[in-house]
């Protein structure tokens, strides 16, 4: 791969020379660059500076010109489920004409709908449909994306779907990170033997996913009427001792203890936060701990946006993540969820490119390779369409403003 020059960039966005996650008042902070080159080598940022300073040397190289044109580290995506069997539009009609979570699982839906349909999807099917839904999400700016398991419930599925992940690690010039969701709900046989089912996680799914180096990271669904901080803390602990380090499903639907929990246990990340209070945001605030918000999760249930302002102004380090999956968010456009976060979360542009880059790749422990324009990390990057100024972004949030997708110093 020769290098690569791309010269008069109207501006590259996110540049920074050191790395840290970035809270508080420094989230409204996105270094850039105006009228900008940047050489790209071996699929690494290699160099970058203002066209004033451009040497006639460097000028000799394999050259794009980016007049017009906006560059920026492609997005972070640090919550998906994007191995599924199905699609569920069937109970966002349901939902339409008024019935109940609890009638449509009662009617069979719900996350136990997708499970069904998942232990009766061969793993080659699984793998395909997943595959045609990741090249999609490349082409809208996503260069590194987390995937859950969590719609098998049982050890085949479940084992199954991290399989599906591994393959799509190997195959994709994504970086994809892994993550066993056993515990997302409880198997109808299971519902009245909560301790059958823990140990069914802790007994037999964790030493084969261990074995196998299926997953990165565990998570839990903590929530009432799911699985409770203490079963939580227990689960969680179980695939530390394997190696996995926690995230949580964490204050969607209720106050769960999930964010304590997490906080606690050092998880990298307690994601959803949409019911929040003082207490929680003071104790997430004084933690390393991620709060990653998934607002277009919220908008498709028709529920509160997550308090962004009040995490921010608290001093939480915040991220942004889509939630890709196919009963509460069916979108895995990170810009939509820039845009969402500005309109509905008061979010500044900045803030909310920021969270979906470089605080994205640190809730997926990515940052020394991804999510900004710096010496030495991949060449993931968006290249815009022409566009006034960043602001436009999120503000016409209903166009396709990217013009290309570069992963690894190569276009997709």
């Amino acid at each position: 791969m020769s290098p690569l020059l791309i010269t008069n960039i109207k501006q590259l966005i996110n540049v920074r020379k050191e790395n840290h996650l970035v809270k508080g008042k420094e989230l409204s902070v996105l270094p850039s660059i105006e009228d900008a080159w940047l050489i790209i080598e071996d699929g690494i940022i290699a160099e970058y500076g203002k066209m004033e300073q451009l040497s006639t040397v460097n000028r000799q190289l394999s050259t794009i010109d980016a007049s017009g044109q906006f560059i920026l580290p492609a997005w972070c995506d640090s919550h998906t489920h994007l191995v599924f069997a199905a699609s569920r539009e069937e109970e966002f009609v349901d939902k339409i004409k008024g019935l109940s979570y609890a009638e449509i699982a009662a009617k069979g839906g719900g996350i136990l709908n997708s499970a069904r349909k998942l232990n009766e999807t061969c793993e080659d099917e699984l793998f395909n449909l997943a595959w045609k839904r990741l090249e999609e999400a490349a082409k809208l700016g996503t260069g590194a994306i987390e995937i859950k398991s969590g719609y098998g419930l049982t050890v085949e599925g479940e084992l199954k779907m991290l399989r599906v992940i591994k393959r799509l690690k190997e195959k994709s010039n994504l970086t994809i990170k892994a993550t066993f969701l056993g515990a997302h709900s409880y198997p109808i046989e299971y519902k009245e033997n909560h301790r059958g089912y823990i140990d069914l996680i802790k007994n037999k799914m964790l030493p084969v996913i261990a074995a196998e180096k299926l997953a990165d990271y565990i998570d839990v669904f903590c929530e009432t009427g799911f699985f409770s901080p203490e079963e939580t803390e227990e689960i969680c602990k179980a695939g530390m001792r394997y190696g996995l380090k926690p995230k949580i499903h964490a204050n969607q639907l209720n106050l769960s203890g999930g964010v304590e929990v997490g906080v606690k246990l050092n998880a990298v990340s307690v994601d959803h936060l949409e019911t929040m209070d003082e207490s929680t945001i003071k104790t997430l605030a004084t933690s390393n701990t991620i709060g990653t918000l998934l607002p277009t999760a919220a908008f498709f249930l028709r529920m509160p946006f997550q308090p962004a302002r009040q995490l921010i102004d608290a001093g939480c380090g915040i991220a942004l993540a889509t939630d890709f999956n196919p009963g509460s968010s069916p979108s895995y456009n990170v810009n939509l969820v820039v845009a969402m976060s500005c309109i509905q979360m008061k979010m500044l542009p900045e803030e909310a490119i920021n969270a979906a880059t470089i605080n994205g790749a640190y809730a997926m422990e990515m940052e020394k390779e991804l999510g900004s324009i710096s010496v030495g990390k991949k060449a993931n990057l968006i290249f815009t369409k022409p566009i006034p100024s960043l602001a436009y972004l999120p503000y016409s949030f209903g166009t396709n403003l990217i013009d290309k997708v570069m992963i690894n110093g190569e276009f997709i």
